[in-house]
């Protein structure tokens, strides 16, 4: 028997939209098919607008030979997710709109997608002095504890934290959007390609070698332009009773 050939990306979204949200208000198609970045396990994203919703939901489902996730909101739903997103600065929501191929429009998903481009232009809210200065700590730490510790299964952790913290750092004291997952090393080439390059090569030798040279000189790269490392002098919380 002839194995059916699974259908296009963009054909297989419009089949299922028709199907399942025949009267949805607005649909787009997201995600990696979209951004040209699709491997063999991507998915369709699908981004959906109905009023007849009661609150925002999320599913996962496969037709059409595609694993599809379904990302549904109501017409005010959405925004507080575009909150969210924003206060955390990791964009998922106001990106995948605002890259996404209309599929479906009642004439509402146009001025959704320019909100969203207009939250993405402007970058997440800017760290002050008070919060670089926690974050440089929190760093320093992490670095001395790398640098210290001699087990190999304590040190690969430590990394793992030390290099999230610090692709956070550096981004937003740029006024860059943060990535987690696959999207931080997306995010650090959206910043600058030259040091997202140095980031990942310095971390790979760790994690292949043990040497942890490169990740010292990279994050006392990032640190620097603040004011270096931080230990002496700092406190948190730290209150005192009238005299």
């Amino acid at each position: 028997m002839k194995e059916l050939k699974r259908l296009e990306p963009l054909q297989a979204a419009t089949q299922f939209i028709l199907k399942h949200y025949p009267n949805c208000q607005g649909a787009l198609l997201a995600g990696s098919v979209v951004r040209g970045e699709a491997t063999h396990t991507s998915d369709l994203d699908l981004v959906v607008f109905d009023d007849d919703f009661t609150s925002s939901f999320r599913e996962s489902l496969i037709e059409f030979e595609w694993a599809i996730e379904v990302f549904a909101y109501n017409l005010a739903s959405y925004q507080a997710f575009f909150k969210s997103d924003c206060k955390r600065a990791r964009p998922s929501l106001p990106r995948m709109i605002s890259e996404g191929i209309i599929l479906v429009d009642n004439g509402i998903v146009k001025s959704i997608k320019k909100e969203a481009k207009h939250l993405l232009e402007k970058g997440p809210e800017k760290w002050p002095e008070e919060t670089i200065r926690l974050k440089r700590y929190f760093i320093s730490d992490a670095l001395d504890d790398l640098i210290g510790s001699s087990n190999k299964g304590e040190s690969l952790f430590i990394a793992n934290t030390l290099a999230y913290i610090t692709h956070e750092f550096v981004l937003r004291t740029n006024g860059h959007w943060i990535g987690d997952s696959k999207w931080i090393v997306r995010s650090l080439n959206d910043y600058n390609e030259r040091f997202s390059k140095e980031f990942v090569e310095a971390f790979d030798t760790f994690y292949k070698t043990g040497n942890k040279d490169k990740v010292i000189q990279l994050v006392d790269k990032v640190l620097e332009p603040h004011g270096g490392r931080l230990f002496e002098g700092f406190s948190l919380g730290k209150e005192r009773l009238n005299q």
